[in-house]
């Protein structure tokens, strides 16, 4: 090998390293920019399969990978979030939507103005003048985006150019020959590149970069584009080790698709080349294999679509049940089985999921409360220990909520998610010490049972309005975490202001039960250290509500 011939392999190996990483950073700046509306595009597919379709062309069109749609797909399915039935309408609509990338690989054979070389480095500046100096984030993003797009044609014309002048090299008419008259060589020669550098997007650039120089074949083309779509199928198979068995069945699903797609293209081609084979030993253009990777993609889905439970029941078939499968029916459980990092794949899925997962919490933690305030006024004993066995899981929930939080924060996050991530943070603070002030109210209520105290007919009464109160502000800041109205932070407000008129009310009023002998002196002390936890709940109650009036105002 000469030093002309090395200076062409590294000039090579940092063009697939400019189009790698400028496809990342494009597909980071798209998704940051658009992760709000993705959220909405993955919520229609909850009733219907069609729909699932279409949005799952449509994320993986902004994502720029197939293969971190799917990996999300296993994660939503692993977290109970959707079912195999609309996981594989995702999946299909994943495999049409990655064939953005190809199209945008083929833009060099549209015209001269469409040339990497012509626009990428005026497209480069504007980005990079963009990111440097501008304080708008979403101009930023936008810059981002636009220095992704740069790089990753700056690849392609490094990748074109160094590849040019062995365009007539015998080696590679041979290879591609070889490729094309032996089917299943060329299926696993698509297949392992696309599983080795995980993106089939990348794998089906590669391929174009060599077709925009004129060294791939028709046969060989097609071969190799129909391994790349089953070598995508990697990924979830990796992602989906160490999942549920719902969530290994939704990779499985992935596969089978684009197994039987390929079973089926590749006879019906063979048929073609074997009628046609001046047509097979032809060049093959960028264009061409981008035409012929969306007629697969899209032909597949239409084809197999009717064959959705099919497919379902065959994986379930291929990944059985164990003869003892897991069960959870407790929500602390529940909660943390959604808590995927495969969902991390997007920074705005991940944030949804876990907001779900804190006002879970606060639920749980508003439940506690009450069986708290039921073990005071009722001195009931065993509602102590639930309480006491709630808070456990309660401070449980608060690391697993935190750490995950830990984890979304340190990606790539647009202002507006950086202010919710934040927020979220201190929610589950305020809940946790929700849950804390319960734990209070219980051992109160052991104290009180343990010394056979008990408060007077009026003092009761006093105590079960602000706890009513109370736990109302604590349930309307849940309502308002998820709602995110206006309305209810003024509701939640008022709970609160109740609570504390309620709390001066009601000391003085016990102040004067003291002074006529109404009530004992032990159980009064009781009863204000009670209040004034009913007092502090509702405050935190009050802060979830703020948190949620800044990012809505």
């Amino acid at each position: 090998m000469s030093i002309s011939d090395l200076g062409m392999l590294f000039q090579f190996a940092g063009g697939l390293g400019m189009f790698l990483y400028g496809m990342n950073i494009m597909a980071d700046g798209l998704q940051r920019s658009a992760g709000s509306r993705m959220q909405h595009m993955l919520g229609v597919l909850t009733n219907n399969r069609l729909m699932g379709v279409l949005a799952g062309a449509a994320v993986t069109a902004i994502i720029q990978s197939s293969s971190a749609t799917t990996v999300m797909v296993v994660g939503f399915v692993n977290a109970g979030i959707i079912n195999l039935f609309q996981a594989t309408g995702v999946i299909m609509g994943a495999n049409i939507g990655t064939t953005i990338t190809s199209w945008i690989v083929s833009m060099s054979e549209w015209g001269e103005v469409l040339k990497p070389e012509f626009f990428a480095p005026v497209l480069f500046f504007i980005g990079a003048f963009l990111v440097l100096f501008t304080k708008s984030h979403k101009k930023k993003e936008g810059g981002e985006i636009m220095i992704g797009f740069a790089l990753l044609f700056i690849g392609l014309s490094f990748m074109s150019s160094s590849i040019e002048p062995y365009r007539d090299a015998p080696i590679f008419s041979q290879a591609f020959q070889t490729l094309g008259k032996n089917p299943v060589l060329g299926v696993l020669t698509g297949l392992v590149v696309t599983a080795i550098i995980q993106s089939s997007s990348a794998s089906v650039g590669i391929l174009q970069t060599l077709a925009l120089n004129g060294m791939v074949n028709w046969q060989s083309a097609v071969f190799i584009t129909l391994g790349q779509n089953i070598g995508t199928c990697v990924t979830a198979l990796l992602s989906a080790v160490g999942a549920s068995r719902t969530a290994k069945r939704a990779a499985v699903i992935h596969l089978l698709f684009n197994v039987f797609g390929t079973i089926l293209f590749g006879t019906v081609m063979i048929a073609i080349f074997m009628v046609n084979p001046s047509f097979a030993a032809s060049t093959a253009d960028s264009v061409g294999i981008s035409i012929f990777h969306t007629i697969f993609n899209v032909s597949n889905t239409i084809f197999l679509f009717p064959f959705a439970g099919i497919l379902v029941k065959t994986a379930c078939a291929l990944v059985r049940d164990s003869k003892e499968e897991e069960k959870s029916g407790d929500v602390e459980g529940d909660i943390l089985r959604h808590l995927d990092d495969r969902i991390l794949e997007s920074p705005s899925f991940a944030i949804e999921t876990v907001e779900k997962e804190v006002i879970n919490m606060g639920r749980v933690a508003a439940a506690n409360l009450k069986i708290a305030t039921a073990a005071l006024t009722d001195r009931n004993e065993s509602f102590c220990q639930e309480v006491f066995d709630n808070e456990k899981k309660l401070n449980h929930l608060d690391t697993e909520l935190t750490d995950y939080l830990v984890k979304i924060n340190n990606l790539s996050l647009n202002d507006n998610q950086h202010v919710l991530v934040k927020n979220l943070f201190y929610t589950i603070g305020d809940v946790e010490r929700i849950g804390d002030h319960a734990e209070n109210l219980a051992e109160l209520a052991q104290i009180n049972i343990k010394n056979d105290r008990a408060f007077s007919e009026s003092g009761l009464n006093d105590l079960k309005k602000i706890a009513e109160a109370a736990i109302k502000s604590v349930e309307s800041a849940m309502e308002c975490r998820e709602d995110k109205e206006l309305s209810r932070v003024r509701q939640t407000a008022r709970y609160e202001e109740e609570v504390d008129n309620m709390e001066e009310e009601l000391k003085e009023l016990h102040m004067e039960r003291l002074s006529n002998h109404e009530c004992n002196t032990k159980s009064g002390v009781i009863f204000l250290d009670a209040i004034s936890n009913y007092e502090r709940i509702a405050d935190h109650a009050r802060n979830i509500a703020g948190y949620v009036k800044e990012e809505i105002e």
